[in-house]
């Protein structure tokens, strides 16, 4: 697994999002930076606690010229399902063949239980508007990821 990292292209990508409409990272960043996030199953709880608080976070994201964009590998119907549960105010894009999770280095070797499996490493990269990487979030909790993105941004 070679994750991208702070400098690099970012590549660009086109998924089905949660209404099954195509939308691509390029399109995204016509006007604003974007928070691609990758998390491992929509509607677990981890994952559940991690996109509630981009949620109530989004005035703050926004205020700072960031979108948030999801990125699992469920279907489109389960994204729905998500979004529509936790009234979720933002993109969550199905990457079911893990193709961009590949090409950001976050589908990889894991653990669990004892078990070893490939799967979807929960990280997230904040995108310029030019395609480049300006840093990468791989330390964080669910609960607070929010909080340490916009810590980032009030930093910058």
């Amino acid at each position: 697994m070679h994750t991208l990292t702070t400098g690099q292209q970012a590549p660009d990508f086109t998924l089905p999002d949660q209404h099954n409409q195509p939308v691509s990272l390029s399109g995204l960043l016509k006007d604003s930076r974007v928070l691609v996030y990758f998390y491992p199953k929509a509607m677990t709880p981890g994952c559940t606690v991690q996109a509630c608080g981009l949620r109530d976070s989004q005035t703050k994201l926004a205020e700072h010229g960031v979108k948030v964009v999801g990125i699992s590998t469920d279907a489109p119907a389960r994204l729905a399902k998500f979004a529509e549960r936790d009234q979720l105010n933002f993109i969550l894009l199905g990457d079911e063949d893990h193709q961009v999770a590949d090409q950001f280095g976050v589908w990889g070797s894991k653990k669990f239980m004892g078990k070893i499996y490939d799967g979807l490493h929960r990280l997230s990269f904040l995108v310029n508007q030019d395609g480049s990487i300006a840093h990468v979030f791989d330390k964080f909790k669910t609960k607070d990821h929010h909080q340490v993105v916009i810590d980032y941004l009030q930093s910058q």
